[in-house]
């Protein structure tokens, strides 16, 4: 029995492993629907949708469950600086990633992020780590070499716009350890995710009004079904993400988590084969990032 940060009493306890799979997959169908959507719209209305969409649904939540004592505590500085990124900057790359590259193509190469996660730890904190992560890193590498080769019959798209899944997947790293720390303080997954969530829309929002990005929003064609759609998906990625940090350790949740690829693979062959094109290297590819990936973060 799991107790709500609320004082709520949740009778089926659920690890921080399953969680992290639930999220995988919600945030699989979250890349799909906003696949299907893009042939209306663009990443930018993708993403204000999802924010405001996930606003609306959890900040009522937060001010009943919570006091604002709790809200305002210190801890929830982490989120703060973690919303700035993830989901403010990582969605938008990530869905622009989906709009120029395609979804199974760009999910792959978003779910690089612990490659970075190592990478940095490497550079700024001067972690040595063992062969078996190096080669964990190569696995990853030729992974991705093989989701990005060119395929017959697909649209033609542009290498550099590799750099918008690879940005997302970089952020993300960064943001996920900065969730961990504040998480470990606060012990609110509910809370967490709210408190990200709403920077991200802040500061979405305060960058089309000082930009005059809101003229790019399209809300045209039948694009609000599949948005829509998608941003309740993000949201329940979103909160079963926090709760995977939360109850799970960070070396065992985090290649789960990174499973969103796989799902992505299946998706795209169900729902997307007129629009997307798939053979055994694309297959082969993401099997090898999430084992790489594995290998990384299980050493």
């Amino acid at each position: 029995m799991l107790k709500l940060e609320g004082g709520e009493e949740f009778h089926l306890a659920i690890s921080g492993e399953i969680w992290a799979l639930l999220s995988a997959a919600a945030w699989a169908v979250d890349s799909i629907l906003v696949r299907k959507g893009t042939a209306f719209s663009n990443a930018s209305t993708a993403a204000f949708v999802s924010f405001s969409v996930n606003v609306v649904a959890l900040v009522p939540l937060v001010l009943y469950y919570y006091s604002f004592a709790e809200i305002l505590q210190p801890g929830n500085l982490y989120f703060v600086a973690s919303g700035v990124i993830q989901p403010a900057m990582v969605r938008v790359l990530f869905y622009v990633g989906i709009i120029r590259l395609g979804v199974s193509r760009a999910g792959p190469v978003r779910g690089t992020a612990p490659l970075f996660t190592v990478a940095l730890a490497f550079f700024i904190l001067g972690d040595r780590p063992s062969l078996v992560v190096y080669l964990g890193g190569l696995i990853t590498v030729v992974g991705t070499w093989m989701v990005s080769y060119e395929r017959l019959g697909e649209k033609a798209w542009r290498k550099i716009d590799l750099l918008y899944p690879l940005g997302a997947a970089l952020l993300a790293s960064v943001s996920q350890n900065i969730r961990k720390l504040g998480l470990n303080v606060t012990a609110a997954p509910l809370l967490a995710s709210t408190v990200s969530i709403t920077t991200s829309f802040v500061c979405l929002t305060g960058s089309l009004a000082v930009s005059g990005g809101f003229k790019s929003l399209k809300f045209r064609g039948g694009c609000l079904p599949y948005y829509c759609s998608a941003a309740i998906f993000a949201l329940f990625g979103q909160f079963f993400t926090f709760r995977a940090l939360h109850f799970g350790q960070l070396s065992v949740v985090s290649p789960i988590i990174n499973t969103t690829p796989l799902f992505i693979i299946i998706f795209t062959a169900a729902f997307l084969r007129a629009e997307e094109k798939l053979n055994k290297l694309v297959v082969i590819g993401a099997l090898m990032i999430v084992g790489g990936i594995a290998v990384i973060t299980g050493r």
